[in-house]
C-alpha cells in the first residue's frame, strides 16, 4: 500500500472518531468542560459504598468544574451496576463503585455477562473499614479466644448481610482458620442482623464496622477484636485479632473506582491521580475516620496488585467453604 493511501486512511479513521486525539491520547482533554460523569453505585442509597461514592464525587465536580451524578443501580450481589459499566462507552464519564464484593463475585459468580477482569480496569483504591467481630451483651463469650473455643465444642450461629458479603466471608475465613464450623445465617442486609445479635437471636456476627461501632459503644453489644492490623481510634480498647490470638484473621470491607476497560490508560492515570488526592486531604481523611473509614488511596497500578491479591485471596476462602451466591 502507498503511504499517501495509508495516510487518507488513518485520517478517515480519525474523522470517524477510530483514532483517539492527541490530547486525548494524553489525557489532556479529559474530561471535557461540558461533561456529566456518571458514578454508578452498584448498591441501595444511604450504604456505606454509597456515602463514600457520593463525597469522592462531590469533590471531584468541584475540582474539575464538571457534573458528576451518583446513580444507584443496586441488586445481583452488585453484579447490575458492575454490568451496566462493563458495557459503557469507555469516555471515562461512566465510573462504578466497588467493594470486597466485587473481588468475591470473579469466583461466585463464573457465568457473569461481563468479565470483571477484562471489562473493568481499576482507577483508585479509596479506603477501607475493619471488620468488627460482636456477640451479644449478654453473651458468655467474653474474647475471641473464648470463641475459638466455643466454636469447637458446641453449636453457635452467626448473621451476615447475606451470601457472599463480607460478613460472610470473614465468618467462612474465621471457621477455616479455627477449623470450626460456626452456622451461617443470612439476612438481606446489615440492620437485620444486627436486630437479631442484639436480641440474642444470633451467637455472632463478623460485622461491618459502621454497622455495629454505635451499639458496641451504646453497650447492646460487646466487641471481641477487630480484623485488622492495629487497633481502631473510635474503639482503642479492644484488640485487634492478632492482638486477640489470630493474627491472619485481617479483613476489611474496601471500596474503591473502576471504569471501562477502554478507557485510555493517560486518562485513567489522571483520573486515578485526582481521587487520590481528594483522599489524602487531612479532612476528608477526618470525615472517613468518623464514618469508620481509613483511607487507603492507591493509584491505578497500585490498586491492580491489590485487586488480584484480594481476588485469589476469597477465591480459596469460598471454595473451601464452598460459599453460593443467594
Amino acid at each position: 500500500m502507498q503511504r499517501r493511501e495509508v495516510m487518507q486512511g488513518a485520517a478517515a479513521l480519525a474523522a470517524a472518531g477510530a483514532l483517539a486525539p492527541v490530547a486525548w491520547a494524553q489525557g489532556g482533554d479529559y474530561p471535557k468542560p461540558d461533561a456529566t460523569i456518571r458514578y454508578v453505585v452498584p448498591f441501595p442509597p444511604g450504604g456505606l459504598t454509597d456515602a463514600m461514592a457520593r463525597q469522592i464525587g462531590q469533590q471531584l465536580g468541584e475540582r474539575w468544574k464538571v457534573s458528576v451524578v451518583v446513580d444507584n443501580r443496586p441488586g445481583g450481589n452488585g453484579q447490575i451496576g458492575a454490568d451496566v459499566v462493563a458495557k459503557a462507552a469507555p469516555d471515562g464519564n461512566t465510573l462504578l463503585a466497588i467493594t470486597l464484593t466485587h473481588a468475591a463475585n470473579v469466583t461466585l459468580f463464573p457465568k457473569s455477562p461481563f468479565s470483571f477482569q477484562k471489562d473493568l480496569r481499576p482507577v483508585a483504591l479509596i479506603a477501607g473499614s475493619p471488620m468488627l467481630i460482636v456477640v451479644p451483651a449478654a453473651s458468655p463469650i467474653k474474647d475471641l479466644k473464648e470463641l475459638m473455643a466455643e466454636a469447637k465444642t458446641r453449636k453457635l450461629n452467626a448473621g451476615s448481610s447475606g451470601n457472599g458479603t463480607p460478613p460472610h466471608l470473614t465468618l467462612a475465613l474465621f471457621n477455616d482458620l479455627n477449623k470450626s464450623s460456626i452456622q451461617h445465617v443470612p439476612y438481606k442486609g446489615g440492620a437485620p442482623s444486627m436486630t437479631d445479635l442484639i436480641g440474642g437471636q444470633l451467637d455472632v456476627v463478623f460485622s461491618n464496622f459502621p454497622e455495629s461501632v454505635a451499639h458496641v459503644k451504646g453497650g447492646k453489644l460487646r466487641a471481641l477484636a477487630i480484623a485488622s492490623k492495629a487497633r481502631y481510634p473510635s474503639l482503642p480498647e479492644v484488640p485487634t485479632t492478632a492482638e486477640a490470638g489470630m493474627p491472619t484473621l485481617l479483613v476489611e470491607n474496601w471500596t474503591g473506582m473502576m471504569a471501562p476497560a477502554g478507557m485510555p490508560d493517560a486518562a485513567v492515570q489522571k483520573l486515578g491521580a485526582e481521587v487520590v488526592k481528594i483522599v489524602t486531604q487531612p479532612e476528608m481523611e477526618e470525615r472517613m475516620r468518623q464514618q469508620g473509614f481509613s483511607a487507603d488511596a492507591r493509584a491505578p497500578d497500585r490498586f491492580a496488585a491489590f485487586l488480584n491479591e484480594e481476588i485469589a485471596r476469597w477465591a480459596h476462602v469460598i471454595k473451601t467453604a464452598d460459599i453460593q451466591p443467594s
